[in-house]
């Protein structure tokens, strides 16, 4: 099970935008922190998709 966040540092996963787009089997995504009180809106980040072979735009999910 995960821990408990303690303070503002919390666990988020990013999912690739455009393999989602595309509707190819499988996903892109990535697992890394975020501090909540200095970024409250959803993460954007490029990140490399394995799948697709390219740098593409990774948006954070709920």
């Amino acid at each position: 099970m995960a821990k408990k966040s303690k303070g503002n540092r919390n666990q988020i996963i990013l999912e690739c935008t455009e393999h989602k787009a595309t509707g190819q089997p499988g996903t892109s995504r990535y697992v890394t922190q975020k501090n909540r009180k200095n970024t409250p809106e959803r993460l954007e980040l490029k990140k490399y998709n394995p799948i697709l072979r390219k740098m593409t735009v990774h948006r954070e999910i709920k």
